[in-house]
């Protein structure tokens, strides 16, 4: 557990002289201190209520409120997978348990290895990519069991270099086809929405 890095020191000064007011810099700095160790450490808290001139427990107050930081060791490699309603219909639960079995874990456990982290998460807001995922808040879409196992192979190989460990989220940015996104087909038109016709169902 540690304090903000040399380097990551010099990087929050940085993104602090983005803002006009110190304090307003707090969430890009708690990225940056779990990016450093994979989650949020008390000493990093500490650290960046020091440089923007905050109390620890606002820190703590604004780290706790959002679900995607985290404040106990992660594995590198934290697996999200949606279970909102559109996931759900389209086999997320099949999905998780597959998940399970294959990482040897239950939902909200860690691999033994530090490696995998699973989780089941609510809408991640790529509802036409359903069943979808991320990897370290990398999206992973239409995913398949298969498809699922492969993943975690290509990980244990190192192989997937476009998820880094310990990814942050506001680095991402997710990317849907043009002709799957919401509202790209009238309702007027007739024909069956894309993910409709994809999974096999009727009207």
């Amino acid at each position: 557990m540690s304090r903000l890095s040399e380097e990551n020191l010099r990087i929050a000064n940085e993104i602090i002289d983005r803002y006009p007011i110190r304090k307003s810099a707090l969430i890009p700095l708690l990225h940056l201190a779990q990016e450093q160790e994979g989650w949020v450490t008390d000493e990093a808290m500490n650290h960046i209520a020091e440089i923007i001139g905050i109390t620890p427990a606002e820190v703590l107050g604004t780290c706790s409120f959002y679900e995607m930081f985290k404040r106990q060791p992660n594995g590198e490699y934290q697996v999200n997978i949606c279970h909102g309603i559109s996931c759900h219909l389209l086999g997320a639960d099949q999905l998780i348990q597959h998940a399970e079995e294959t990482l040897g874990i239950r939902e909200g456990e860690t691999t033994a290895d530090g490696k995998f982290t699973l989780e089941g998460v609510e809408c991640i807001a790529a509802c036409t990519e359903a069943p979808c995922m991320q990897v370290n808040y990398r999206y992973q879409n239409q995913v398949t069991e298969s498809q699922f196992d492969e993943l975690v192979q290509q990980i244990q190989a190192e192989e997937k270099n476009d998820i880094p460990k310990h990814g942050s989220l506001a680095k991402v940015r997710q990317k849907i086809p043009a002709e799957r996104m919401a509202g790209f087909q009238s309702i007027n038109e007739g024909s069956e929405p894309v993910w409709l016709k994809r999974n096999g169902a009727t009207k």
